[in-house]
């Protein structure tokens, strides 16, 4: 089974808040690659561009800090429409005052799997008491919580919340807290792989570095190296790329050491990384299909603000 565990959706841009718009207007400039401008985000898209893998994550983003909100209620009615398809993930802003009540909401009334957090454009520090207090629920509601990187998203992010050795007290406190750190903690691979070895419920998923094929390269090698590649996830990163477009990097990465006498990747490793049983290991139990489609929509179309 391949699942597909960083994507995202959403109905404008701007619910990216301050600064984003820019930002994700870049152009590529990746070889090979067409030039791409701003991405398209829409649920048909992502519908489309999901077709090989078996499950989806789609991951939620609010921020206090940049004015940015993806309404979770958006989340889970896609994620409702294509229960057999699609796991969503609620992104929860620890700074906000009901931010422990957001987290059972969006897990009691809207059946969303996991929560998603970005220190670095939320603007706290990972092992804030508030955030402390989200993760201790989470804990208690056995839900993973996903570490989204974010410090691309604006000129107002602040990396040194994105740090990934930040997160070894959070383990420390939490060690049945089930964490992926998303891009492998890009620009400190070296760091989210030493928390692999160290933390027995601490993952992380390769999304992103798929576009940069010798990133992609050099940090899968490393990970191979330090015997931690087991606790890689699979990921896309879509609007950016598909899931069809990063399986295929990821199975042809080796051809960077072609010709030479640098180190490859086991092919067996790399499937490992596509076939993971993801599920399993996040203790994700997706809601069935048929009680899904009895429960109300709750789409509530909103800007961010």
């Amino acid at each position: 089974m391949i699942i597909d565990c960083h994507t995202h959706i959403w109905q404008s841009p701007e619910q990216l808040g301050d600064g984003a718009l820019l930002e994700l207007s870049k152009p590529s400039v990746t070889p090979g690659q067409r030039l791409r401008l701003l991405p398209q985000a829409d649920t048909a898209n992502h519908l489309l561009a999901a077709e090989p893998a078996d499950r989806t994550f789609v991951l939620g983003f609010r921020s206090r800090h940049l004015n940015a909100a993806i309404p979770n209620d958006y989340i889970a009615d896609y994620c409702r429409e294509h229960a057999d398809r699609m796991i969503g993930f609620a992104g929860i802003d620890p700074t906000e005052p009901d931010a422990l009540d957001q987290v059972s909401h969006v897990t009691r009334e809207l059946h969303l799997k996991g929560l998603t957090i970005c220190p670095a454009a939320q603007d706290f520090h990972p092992c804030d008491t508030r955030a402390m207090a989200v993760y201790e629920k989470a804990t208690a509601l056995h839900l993973p919580v996903i570490f989204y990187p974010g410090t691309h998203l604006s000129p107002k992010t602040k990396m040194e919340y994105a740090r990934p050795y930040l997160l070894d007290e959070v383990a420390r406190s939490f060690p049945n807290l089930k964490m992926v750190i998303s891009h492998m903690g890009y620009p400190w691979v070296d760091e989210t792989i030493v928390l692999l070895g160290k933390h027995q419920n601490i993952y992380s998923d390769v999304a992103a570095l798929l576009r940069r094929p010798w990133v992609a390269y050099d940090a899968l090698v490393r990970a191979h190296q330090f015997q931690t590649i087991d606790k890689l996830l699979f990921g896309s990163d879509f609007p950016f790329t598909t899931a069809g477009e990063c399986i295929e990097t990821l199975y042809s990465i080796n051809q960077m050491a072609m010709g030479t006498q640098m180190p490859t990747v086991p092919r067996e490793q790399l499937r490992g990384i596509v076939e993971r049983d993801v599920l399993s290991l996040l203790g994700i139990h997706a809601t069935p299909a048929r009680l899904i489609a009895m429960l109300p929509k709750t789409r509530r179309v909103q800007k961010a603000g």
